[in-house]
């Protein structure tokens, strides 16, 4: 098998950055997203002279570099500038795998008939996202991805494609960096930044050395995340996960100035109607959901919603993206609602007749069952009056766990 792997290095900062190209002349790196682990986005070609990684602790990159400058996260034009891109590797015949915005993966086998070998389709898949991009060819996503970090650049030569052999695996990733794991490990970055930082410490500094070590010493010393860390090093990777071909089923409404509680609630409830309206959706339930929020103050905010059962009640589906809706870090300009997943064309069968207080209370315990999920089983209590007339405070009630049914 061979696996391809296209790469536009800083894409996310990129697309921050659009045409203010100056920006990426300074130390700059994309902030934490509100609310997420306190670790960097990607960084600029200034702000790496200085060590600053992409996954490194927001108070190690200022310590590294004093003059480091922070800019908002926007993954909502990101990811909507991304899948353009996906969408024209796809339209080569490409089965794309991508994980993060700015790489994506395929393999090439199913394409040397149409394109004359590796070399050809890596030619053919740059031109399809119409950006300049690195493109490279090797057995596993790992070394594919490190081939194309190490393949020129879009300005300096015609050939920017690099094809690694089977047997040439291992002398190849040998003598790199293992920083290049730093971003590979994790979906954050920050658990593989930590395990690069005690690496690099312990005197392990290359993918080569990595590889070298025992796989019992690896395994006591570093777990699961140091034993896949060794396989990567020696070539070895997951197989890839193609995304289904389907018709992006979203929906967006634009929001008025500093619009907040009810008023996001109303935009909340005509973006499900919308969603659900989409003929994209072809009547099947929805399953998982992403929502976002381009902010007013500049960058972006989203987050993912994946139901208990699949469903297209519009009722059910407001009370799972409702609470979603307090973690919005500033005034949002609008929201975007897009669905991940789709459930069967059929829904549970229902009664044809309920009374008000059953339908209340089914409702209800839908909402506490998607608050839990989302916060922890102690996120919904309820008092429980057990000694009113007791003088000591703490025994005259318990908090309890408030019941999902009956």
């Amino acid at each position: 098998m061979t696996v391809a792997c296209v790469l536009v290095r800083r894409f996310s900062l990129l697309a921050v950055a659009g045409n203010r190209e100056q920006l990426l002349r300074r130390p700059i790196a994309l902030a934490p997203e509100p609310g997420g682990v306190q670790v960097l986005g990607e960084v600029s070609a200034p702000a790496e002279a200085h060590g600053v990684r992409a996954g490194m602790a927001l108070g190690e990159a200022l310590a590294r570099c004093p003059g480091l400058s922070l800019i908002p996260p926007d993954p909502e034009a990101a990811a909507l500038l991304w899948e353009q891109a996906l969408r024209g590797l796809e339209g080569i015949g490409a089965a794309v795998d991508s994980e993060r915005a700015g790489e994506a993966f395929f393999e090439v086998d199913g394409l040397r008939g149409l394109y004359g070998g590796p070399g050809g389709a890596l030619r053919r898949a740059r031109e399809a996202i119409a950006m300049p991009a690195r493109a490279a060819a090797a057995p596993s996503r790992f070394t594919a991805y490190a081939a194309a970090s190490r393949a020129r650049g879009p300005r300096r030569g015609s050939r920017r494609e690099l094809v690694i052999a089977a047997d040439a695996v291992r002398d190849f990733l040998s003598p790199l960096p293992v920083s290049l794991l730093g971003t590979r490990l994790d979906p954050g970055g920050a658990k593989g930044h930590e395990l690069v930082v005690v690496l690099e410490r312990l005197g392990i500094k290359t993918l080569g050395m990595l590889a070298e070590l025992p796989s019992d010493a690896v395994a006591d010393r570093f777990g699961a995340l140091g034993q896949r860390a060794r396989r990567m090093a020696r070539g070895d990777d997951e197989p890839l996960n193609p995304r289904d071909l389907r018709v992006p089923v979203a929906a967006v409404v634009e929001l008025p100035e500093a619009a907040a509680g009810p008023q996001l609630e109303r935009a909340l409830a005509l973006l499900v109607d919308r969603l659900l309206a989409d003929p994209g959706r072809r009547g099947r339930m929805v399953r998982a959901l992403r929502l976002g929020a381009r902010l007013a103050g500049g960058g972006g905010w989203r987050r993912e919603v994946a139901l208990r059962q699949a469903s297209a009640s519009p009722e059910l589906l407001r009370i799972a993206l409702a609470p979603r809706l307090v973690e919005l870090p500033g005034p949002a300009s609008s929201l975007v609602l897009e669905v991940i997943a789709l459930g069967p064309p059929t829904g549970e069968q229902m009664e044809l007749t309920r009374r008000e207080a059953e339908r209340r209370r089914a409702l209800l315990g839908e909402a506490v069952r998607q608050v839990r999920a989302a916060a922890g089983p102690d996120a919904v209590l309820r008092v429980l009056d057990v000694d009113p007339g007791s003088r000591i405070p703490e025994r005259r009630a318990f908090l309890t766990p408030f019941p999902e049914e009956g």
